[in-house]
């Protein structure tokens, strides 16, 4: 079985929400899930125009998907990468994605702000690797 460790130093700064080191040991494979949008399955943007809290709620909806359709869980995930066209948009983004990870042990994590992404009007999109024991 694959185990995961997560370590916060108490030599490094005190972290909001995520861990600094996520180590992995014991046979497992790693999936990669590509960045994922807030649009749902008809492609289309959720809520409304502008709405960052829909569009991340798909976006968390989605990676969930993606992760079921390689039999793993948010259990499973060790890194995400959050990018932002407005940072400002952060605490939205750890209240949405506390109800999926589990916030005693959360991944390590980088949030980025762009200054856009792939498709108008997104607002937000989320990356993320999992390691999942191997049976």
């Amino acid at each position: 079985m694959a185990n995961h460790r997560f370590l916060n130093p108490s030599t490094m700064p005190a972290t909001r929400g995520y861990t600094h080191v996520v180590e992995t040991t014991g046979p497992s494979r790693t999936i990669y899930i590509a960045g994922q949008l807030g649009m749902t399955p008809d492609g289309k943007f959720a809520g409304s125009p502008g709405d960052f809290r829909a569009q991340a709620e798909q976006c968390f909806e989605n990676l969930k998907l993606a992760l079921a359709s390689a039999g793993a869980t948010f259990d499973h995930v060790v890194k995400v990468t959050a990018f932002f066209v407005d940072i400002a948009h952060l605490p939205i983004y750890f209240e949405v994605r506390d109800r999926y990870v589990n916030t005693k042990a959360p991944p390590a994590s980088t949030a980025v702000q762009i200054s856009k992404l792939a498709r108008d009007p997104a607002l937000f999109e989320i990356e993320a690797i999992a390691v999942v024991p191997q049976p």
